[in-house]
């Protein structure tokens, strides 16, 4: 059996983290865990299993991700090209799974980073539509953050997302954004009543 990213070195047998028997490649310290050992480790658990939330975006992981992370693969077992899965940190990084024979190639470091973040019970979620959706819609709102306070600087940036969570939280909520759409996109002014009189 051939490691999946050096493609010429053998896997030679051994275990992760003392739970379930695997193969890995003494070259780029990739590991190869058979959907056998991995599903009857899971079998073994006697806690949830289930996990709905991405991890919360404030978690800071310090990875040196892997430099085969990008390389396309193809199952050591059977030969299919591995789907891959983004876990997005402030580095990410992608497990990659067949989706024939559902075995999980992890480059060096990743199952110990799938371990802090609670993800390595439940791996095969990683690889749902539901999951990638999250991912995804969470990337573009960070973006989104970044570049408002790009534009706008950080102290008032700041001051603008507690205000969006105030006001998103609140139940009146939607009174207080149409008045600041009015406000700043139609850049009325405000009446002064003493003017008036």
């Amino acid at each position: 059996m051939q490691c999946p990213k050096c493609r010429t070195v053998s896997l030679v047998d051994g275990s992760l983290s003392d739970k379930f028997a695997v193969k890995s490649c003494q070259e780029c310290k990739g590991t190869w865990i058979p959907a056998n050992e991995y599903e009857g480790w899971q079998a073994r658990q006697t806690y949830n299993q289930t996990v709905s939330d991405l991890p919360p975006d404030s978690l800071d992981i310090q990875f040196v991700k892997s430099p085969f992370d990008t390389k396309a693969a193809l199952c050591p077992e059977c030969q299919r090209y591995l789907s891959r899965a983004k876990v997005n940190l402030k580095t990410p990084f992608y497990v990659e799974r067949c989706p024939q024979c559902r075995g999980i190639w992890c480059d060096k470091g990743e199952w110990d980073i799938l371990e802090r973040l609670g993800l390595h019970t439940t791996i095969e979620q990683l690889f749902t539509n539901e999951w990638q959706t999250k991912a995804r819609e969470r990337q573009l709102w960070e973006k989104e953050r970044q570049a408002t306070a790009d534009k706008l600087g950080s102290e008032l940036a700041f001051q603008v997302f507690e205000l969006a969570e105030r006001l998103a939280n609140h139940p009146n909520g939607d009174f207080g954004v149409a008045y600041l759409m009015r406000r700043v996109a139609g850049n009325v002014q405000p009446q002064n009543p003493k003017s008036e009189r």
